[in-house]
């Protein structure tokens, strides 16, 4: 691993220079998940929730939110994404831990990675997920936020040991 790219010779914070950097296609994926009571969770599943579509709303929150990364990580680059997709699967309803798990895909083609845009989609994603929900669940947890993999660049493709994951 190389040295913090964020901070230049004198250690005061920087926006990287990517000018000389090819255009690649670059790929992240990223995941974490909120823990719920189990009547939470079956008003996701139902549909019922006094606010409207949960995981409806979620998906648009997590895409709106990778397209405005770079407004909100100081030093990330303003990036043409190509493709932002979320997924999410919810545990079943007798799970020992129920929740929410979501994954966000995105892509561009460009001289930096996708890697915070996708971070930035599912921690968006499953906030709004809180937020629809917490009248009825002020417990949620939200965890296991993580890169799963990214392709593309000079550093080349990057895929998580999830084998010890829950």
């Amino acid at each position: 691993m190389t040295g913090l790219t964020h901070f230049d010779q004198l250690g005061q914070a920087h926006m990287v220079d990517v000018a000389a950097k090819p255009a690649t296609h670059r790929i992240a994926v990223a995941r974490g998940r909120i823990q719920m009571l189990p009547a939470t969770l079956a008003l996701i599943q139902s549909g019922s929730a006094k606010k409207g579509d949960v995981l409806g709303v979620a998906r648009i929150a997590g895409i709106q939110a990778a397209k405005k990364t770079s407004e909100l990580i100081p030093l990330c680059h303003p990036l043409a994404l190509t493709r932002v997709a979320l997924e999410f699967s919810l545990s079943p309803a007798d799970s020992a831990a129920p929740n929410v798990e979501c994954s966000a895909t995105v892509e561009t083609v460009g001289p930096t990675g996708v890697e915070m845009e996708a971070l930035t989609a599912v921690n968006v994603a499953l906030l709004t997920i809180y937020d629809m929900c917490k009248a009825v669940d002020r417990g949620m947890t939200i965890t296991d936020v993580q890169v799963l993999e990214k392709h593309g660049g000079k550093s080349g493709s990057f895929v998580a040991d999830v084998s010890a994951s829950p």
